[in-house]
């Protein structure tokens, strides 16, 4: 397991370093904070395409959604816990070199106590996101779940599918191509993915759980520990409020487009 541990510790930060360095010297005109950016989001999407890997291999050998294991689960969750530290790490570095290009520099002369504050207060909600995944989920995977629920932490971690099509969509608008019709075909992959894997997968580890032992779907919850569902409630309540923001994104890039089609049928001069 302490394997998995360095592996995670040289490959997620490894990246990391050398997107950034690939990035600089093949985009001359890139800033700091373009070049920070799309490697965070690089990075994000590997270990994304590697945890859903993960996942769909646990999920679909796992035959008892209980008592079934698999050496990937631990494993994984070691290898990934690495990533979540360099991804803090590389979220404070693109929010302080976009500060920094904007022009703010009485606050962004340098790192200091202020810029990470700055930094925790504005993505407070995936800083501990990544923090609760750290310093919660991986002792409980690791140590209390007594060798039991291998199928359902399969089940989570499929829950990243939608993450590199989030990356794909930042390095578009960071590409200038957020107005092209494959960014809008890559939206609409965002939302279908996001709300498969990261909300309706939890009514199906429920009905997945019904259908191992003759329970019907909406009996479930009650014949399962209160810890179960209080844990569940929480993963999935910052899924709904990340839902509820693509939504209201996607709303506004349709109506932006929208109006855009109406200049320009405006400006279209008439036929005689």
């Amino acid at each position: 397991m302490f394997t998995a541990l360095v592996c995670g510790a040289v490959v997620f930060p490894g990246l990391f370093y050398s997107f950034r360095k690939v990035l600089k010297y093949t985009f001359t005109h890139w800033s700091d904070a373009d070049v920070v950016s799309v490697s965070e989001r690089l990075v994000s999407a590997i270990h994304a395409s590697l945890a859903t890997a993960a996942g769909v291999t646990v999920v679909t050998s796992c035959r008892d959604v209980m008592t079934d294991s698999h050496w990937l689960v631990n494993w994984f969750v070691l290898f990934g816990a690495p990533y979540m530290a360099n991804d803090i790490y590389a979220m404070y570095l693109s929010r302080y070199h976009t500060q920094e290009a904007r022009g703010n520099s009485s606050l962004y002369s340098g790192h200091s106590l202020q810029t990470v504050k700055a930094f925790l207060l504005k993505d407070r909600m995936l800083v501990l996101h990544h923090l609760v995944l750290l310093f919660i989920f991986l002792p409980i995977t690791l140590f209390f779940r007594r060798g039991l629920g291998d199928f359902f932490i399969g089940c989570l971690l499929t829950t990243e599918f939608s993450t590199p099509f989030v990356s794909i969509g930042k390095i578009l608008i960071q590409l200038g191509l957020d107005d092209t019709r494959l960014h809008r075909i890559n939206g609409i992959i965002v939302l279908l993915s996001f709300f498969t894997c990261r909300i309706l997968v939890f009514p199906f580890m429920y009905w997945m759980y019904g259908q191992q032992f003759g329970i019907p779907v909406h009996r479930v919850a009650f014949h399962l520990p209160l810890h179960c569902n209080v844990g569940n409630l929480v993963i999935l309540a910052p899924q709904i409020y990340w839902f509820n923001l693509l939504l209201r994104k996607a709303n506004r890039l349709y109506l932006r487009q929208k109006r855009g089609n109406g200049d320009g049928n405006k400006d279209r001069p008439k036929a005689d």
